[in-house]
């Protein structure tokens, strides 16, 4: 290390902070413990964060589960851009085994799995996480568990225009088939087809219009006798069978 001649020649001051009056970091909340964070080993918890790409044309959501400073599980969702799964195939097999200082300063590719990185190490080393006060924190695999059954991520896909009103297209429960409209033309229940289901099913020997037909489920008002007047395809209007 080097010295500029004008602190060379400078007298030494005693550190007045250090021994009896320092009392390090502040102590932050992990995984149940009140922890002074003083190297990457110290950090841990579970957390999620959201990222977007420069142009802001695509999102990230990564979820990371952290113990002892290192990732042992990553979840990686996209949404906006076909480009960006690639990015998070890559990601979803390079972060595990990181140190979350190496993840932060890794090339993922994507502007939005990168900025999503960056928001979640901030939540992590200041002990912001979903875990904090979760006694030993979350077991691996809570990632997976966050997709729920048939493993898909929750999208929500809704389509207006001032002109013609709104359209379900997707939603947590899967692609929408049919909108149940009341006597006054608004939208009061709907059918859909949870796809991670049907694959499911076909995958277990069903052929596949038996899986479609068990797969398919309604949400609100959508039988007729509870008020619905008429069914209608969200993608090509065209009315359709309850």
């Amino acid at each position: 290390m080097q010295y500029s001649k004008d602190i060379e020649n400078m007298i030494c001051v005693a550190k007045g902070v250090s021994g009896r009056f320092e009392h390090g970091p502040a102590p932050i909340p992990e995984e149940g413990q009140w922890i002074q964070a003083k190297e990457i080993k110290d950090v841990k918890g579970f957390t999620h964060g959201i990222g977007w790409c420069a142009p802001q044309q695509g999102a990230c959501k990564l979820s990371l589960n952290v113990k002892d400073g290192i990732i042992e599980e990553a979840l990686v969702e996209t949404i906006g851009c076909s480009g960006m799964t690639h990015s998070a195939a890559m990601a979803a097999e390079i972060l595990p085994g990181k140190t979350i200082l190496e993840a932060l300063n890794t090339d993922l590719v994507c502007d939005a799995i990168n900025t999503a990185m960056r928001e979640l190490f901030l939540q992590i080393v200041y002990g912001r996480t979903q875990s904090a006060f979760s006694e030993d924190g979350l077991t691996i695999g809570a990632g997976l568990e966050d997709l729920g059954k048939g493993l898909r991520s929750q999208v929500g896909t809704m389509y207006g225009t001032k002109l013609k009103g709104v359209r379900y297209l997707e939603m947590a429960e899967g692609y929408v088939l049919a909108l149940a409209l009341d006597k006054n033309n608004e939208v009061c229940g709907y059918k859909f087809v949870s796809l991670g289901k049907m694959t499911d099913f076909i995958k277990k020997g069903l052929s596949p219009l038996e899986a479609y037909d068990k797969a398919i489920g309604t949400y609100g008002r959508y039988s007729k006798e509870s008020g619905a007047v008429k069914h209608i395809d969200p993608r090509t209007d065209k009315e359709v069978e309850e």
